[in-house]
């Protein structure tokens, strides 16, 4: 076969979609539709994803999300070689309504189920974008989520190094909260920030520096920068643009920091490499001022960078069934039966 044909879908969060996507590994494939419902609006009064609520809208809505899909890529579910899913990890009720939808479909088109890990539809982005080969290192920083991975291939992850405590994108958000932006905050932050004096406020870059020898060389952790925004807000008065641009001065140093002692340990690992390659992915990395730091840190290492589109690094559908379309081409499925997972690491 020439080609897989994939529907994808998506639910894991707060954005409902569903997504077409034709190609082989490694790519690049075609996206042949990208339909993304946000419910950004149902969730902006309290300022963050209320899971009862996006469960109900994933659950009214993506039944005609697919239909869109189907029908804007010009394709029927005779059409699909596999329909593929985010099975977590995720807001269990959303991650439910989108599995059991796949179900339905699969039994009804008589077609292979992928039930797809959604961090790996993150991980195999760039392949989907640009086609890049394994393996490569993966910084995959989300809303949930902050690790250094090597990925050697579509279900084969190596963790380096995660958070230990809160997630690059949770920072952000929370942050947002304490300056009193709008939600969604990791936005607001970069476009306060955009206007801001880095250098007004000196916030703590926890771990910076921290060497192989000490133990957790590649964790993060942003809890305490988090605490010292919070404290900041409490002392008294501040430039909002000001802290924002502080705080995601601070961000970036942990990130470029924690990749750069990364990719010396691939580099080790991996010496016959004839184009290296470093990954960046997840909602976190449609950040531009994070994306431009990295990208002149990979310069400055001669390794080759790829960041995805913006829409593709925030949550969608066209990653999960590219994701899927990889397993489907290894002759990999799963059976009817399978579970959601709220939990699912990724090297698992």
């Amino acid at each position: 076969m020439d080609n897989f044909t994939v529907l994808g879908i998506e639910t894991s969060c707060d954005e409902t979609a569903a997504a077409v996507v034709r190609g082989m590994p490694p790519g690049p494939g075609e996206i042949l539709s990208n339909i993304v419902f946000s419910q950004t609006e149902a969730h902006a009064p309290y300022g963050g994803v209320v899971p009862e609520i996006a469960s109900r809208a994933h659950l009214e809505i993506l039944d005609g999300v697919i239909e869109r899909a189907l029908a804007d890529a010009n394709k029927n579910l005779a059409d699909m070689d596999a329909i593929a899913a985010t099975a977590g990890p995720g807001l269990i009720g959303g991650v439910m309504v989108g599995l059991t939808t796949a179900k339905a479909l699969a039994l009804a088109a008589g077609k292979p189920l992928i039930a797809v890990n959604h961090l790996a539809g993150h991980a195999l982005t760039a392949r989907l974008t640009d086609g890049v080969a394994f393996p490569y290192l993966l910084l995959l920083v989300s809303g949930g989520h902050c690790q250094l991975l090597v990925v050697e291939g579509a279900d084969k992850f190596r963790l380096y190094g995660s958070t230990m405590d809160d997630a690059a994108g949770e920072a952000f958000d929370k942050t947002a909260k304490l300056l009193g932006l709008p939600y969604p905050g990791g936005p607001a932050v970069e476009a306060a920030a955009a206007q801001g004096n880095a250098r007004r406020y000196p916030l703590p870059r926890p771990l910076l520096g921290r060497s192989a020898t000490e133990g957790n060389s590649l964790a993060f952790s942003f809890s305490g920068l988090k605490t010292a925004v919070r404290q900041l807000v409490q002392n008294g008065a501040v430039d909002v643009n000001d802290a924002a641009a502080s705080f995601q001065a601070a961000v970036i140093d942990i990130l470029r920091d924690r990749c750069d002692s990364a990719l010396s340990r691939f580099l080790r690992e991996f010496p016959d490499l004839e184009k290296p390659t470093l990954v960046v992915a997840g909602g976190v990395a449609a950040n531009f001022a994070i994306g431009s730091a990295l990208t002149v840190l990979a310069e400055d290492r001669n390794i080759r960078i790829h960041i995805p589109p913006p829409k593709y690094c925030t949550d969608n559908a066209a990653m999960i069934g590219w994701a899927g379309l990889e397993r489907l081409a290894a002759g990999a499925s799963d059976p009817i039966g399978i579970g959601p997972r709220a939990r699912w690491p990724l090297d698992s």
